[in-house]
């Protein structure tokens, strides 16, 4: 396949080398071709320039999109907190086990592998903070009250 993308890539370069050739064959007198001709030239040939990393960019997109597990992921991310601003903890579950991790910015360190792996609770309630929930009731836009 890399050959392939190889020869692609080459065969517009290939084009435009052998189009002077041909050009001067034709017209033996004609030395400079204009400003206007050299102009559009040059634009056509960055637009097909363009054009060609848009499709491989556009390629490449797609072939990391098509997974051979078809997007299974084997690796989750169950909860996360925040030590310090660039300090975490961090669970994963890999297959039937989970690990505590701990990140900083150049390391990742395992710190303890789960014997019973923890629950999570799929959607836990939202609780409103106190001082909320205080500040509602000073300024008389409790919704109990309202109803």
């Amino acid at each position: 396949m890399g050959r392939w993308l190889i020869a692609l890539m080459a065969l517009p370069g290939l084009a435009w080398a052998a189009e002077p050739a041909a050009q001067a064959a034709k017209e033996p007198s004609l030395i400079g071709g204009g400003m206007g001709g050299q102009l559009l030239q040059t634009v056509l040939g960055l637009l097909v320039v363009l054009a060609v990393i848009v499709g491989l960019a556009w390629v490449l997109k797609r072939m990391q999109q098509a997974s051979p597990r078809g997007g299974r992921q084997v690796i989750d991310l169950v909860g996360s907190r925040a030590l310090g601003p660039r300090d975490r903890l961090v669970l994963v579950q890999v297959g039937d086990e989970q690990i505590l991790l701990g990140l900083t910015p150049g390391r990742i360190t395992p710190l303890h592998v789960m014997a019973k792996p923890v629950a999570v609770p799929e959607k836990a309630e939202t609780v409103p903070p106190e001082f909320a929930q205080r500040l509602m009731e000073l300024l008389g836009k409790d919704q109990k009250d309202k109803k």
